[in-house]
């Protein structure tokens, strides 16, 4: 790869994090130290790791091109989308989870099921994780082509490498540990592109836009049902994400689980509107873009210096650093620890560490095939949040908070919910697959808990 003053500084932030990362990362000992940080974050920490995951490469990179592309219709799931889910998250679920002591979020499905469904929800889990990686390493590839000239297919292996070596060291400590660089290196980052491009350009570029670009409905005028499909993907279907869960139960108390996730879904819809007013803009400034994606790194390059186009490119790098970190460490646990580890007992804490990074570089070579294949990280995204979740969450809800249903309502909401979306998206080519998996798991639950016997279990929470 070419050698040029942004690339070395690209590749020294990138070392930086490996530095703390492999620092912090000495620290661990046990499978809990590893897959939630000893249980032992506290409000900054978590804030940061929690804000630091999400914004990943689907809102600096994602978001920002659908809106270049689409308008204000563009950004329904990324920022408005998923910073509403956060915040709900964190107000709904974020207590009640961090009262089980989880270490993954399967466990929850074998403590108030059983071990089947607890395998069952891992099959449904890992997909998920992998197509976040998947676009984040995808997104990985646009920042080191776009920063260096090297064809894309060649940066996103390059990419893939660094977040797989980057993974295996760390753990859930040094991850939050480097959020926090992460989270301030994204927001001056952002900023400075924000203001760098109004000062040369003025605000009052704004007023030029096509009123279309702002209408958030998009093109014609779409159904209620449309706009609840539309809205339900991102608020719904990452409501009970693995990564997230693994933040909240993470934490040392209920209460930090709480308001930290409350906090980042804030931060996140605060900052997260900034890439969208950058990808309104750079439709006026850049028209005609043959990759909408490449939008904020091509700003970058236009209207920054050398200096901040390295801050730029680093905060970037933050963003995707931590989301591909999470999403690989979230597939790993749930295979390593709910469907690997309960068949080997005689495992010691060392070991299931190892078993844990060994996944993690099992899984980051499948997201690096995914990158390659994928067209847009958009469309990785929107994968992940929509292939199983609608039986994930729906079961979450009544097992999380409601004594209806058992194993077999587990099952057929589960099973019922992701049949239902694939089918709909790839086979029926339904108007609305997401909202029919919705009411199809929803469905299944009910009527297999009225159709047979009072649960097997009922959760209780874990003393501390």
């Amino acid at each position: 790869m070419p050698l040029n003053p942004l690339t070395i500084g690209i590749a020294a932030y990138i070392a930086a994090q490996l530095a703390i990362g492999v620092a912090v990362s000495r620290r661990i000992r046990t499978e809990d130290d590893y897959l939630v940080a000893g249980r032992s974050l506290g409000p900054v920490l978590a804030t940061f790791t929690v804000f630091a995951t999400w914004f990943g490469a689907e809102t600096c990179i994602g978001a920002a091109g659908a809106v270049y592309e689409y308008g204000l219709a563009g950004g329904s799931s990324d920022p408005f989308g998923y910073g509403i889910c956060i915040i709900v998250t964190g107000l709904v679920f974020a207590v009640p989870l961090w009262r089980l002591r989880l270490t993954t979020l399967a466990d929850l499905f074998r403590l108030r099921f059983d071990a089947s469904v607890e395998r069952l929800a891992v099959l449904l889990l890992v997909p998920t994780s992998l197509f976040w990686a998947a676009a984040q390493v995808r997104a990985f590839g646009q920042v080191l082509s776009a920063a260096s000239g090297v064809e894309t297919e060649v940066t996103v292996t390059v990419a893939a490498a660094v977040v797989i070596a980057y993974t295996i060291c760390g753990g859930l400590l040094a991850d939050a540990w480097t959020d926090v660089v992460q989270g301030f290196a994204l927001i001056v980052g952002i900023a400075a592109l924000f203001i760098a491009v109004a000062k040369a350009e003025g605000l009052g570029l704004l007023a030029s836009l096509d009123p279309g670009a702002l209408d958030v409905r998009g093109a014609g005028e779409p159904s209620l049902l449309a706009i609840a499909e539309e809205w339900a993907v991102p608020v719904v279907g990452s409501m009970v994400a693995a990564e997230i869960v693994a933040r909240m139960v993470a934490t040392r108390s209920a209460a930090v689980a709480r308001n930290a996730t409350v906090v980042a879904g804030g931060a996140y819809l605060v900052i997260g509107l900034v890439p969208v007013a950058l990808g309104l803009v750079g439709a006026l400034v850049l028209p005609g873009l043959d990759d909408p994606e490449q939008i904020l790194p091509l700003l970058a390059q236009r209207y920054l210096s050398t200096g901040l186009f390295v801050l730029f490119a680093g905060a970037l790098v933050s963003a995707i650093l931590s989301t591909v970190d999470s999403a690989l460490l979230v597939a790993a646990g749930l295979v390593s620890h709910n469907l690997i580890a309960p068949l080997r007992p005689a495992l010691d804490e060392r070991g299931k560490v190892r078993l844990a990074r060994l996944c993690v570089a099992c899984f980051g070579i499948v997201a690096y095939v995914m990158a390659m294949r994928a067209e847009r990280v958009y469309e990785l995204v929107e994968q992940a949040s929509a292939f199983g979740s609608a039986g994930i969450v729906t079961v979450v809800a009544f097992g999380l908070f409601t004594p209806l249903g058992g194993t077999a309502s587990a099952v057929a909401s589960l099973l019922g919910g992701v049949i239902t979306w694939v089918a709909g998206a790839y086979v029926l080519d339904l108007p609305y697959p997401y909202l029919t998996s919705l009411a199809v798991a929803a469905g299944g639950y009910v009527l297999a808990a009225l159709a047979g016997s009072a649960p097997e279990r009922v959760l209780e929470p874990a003393s501390h």
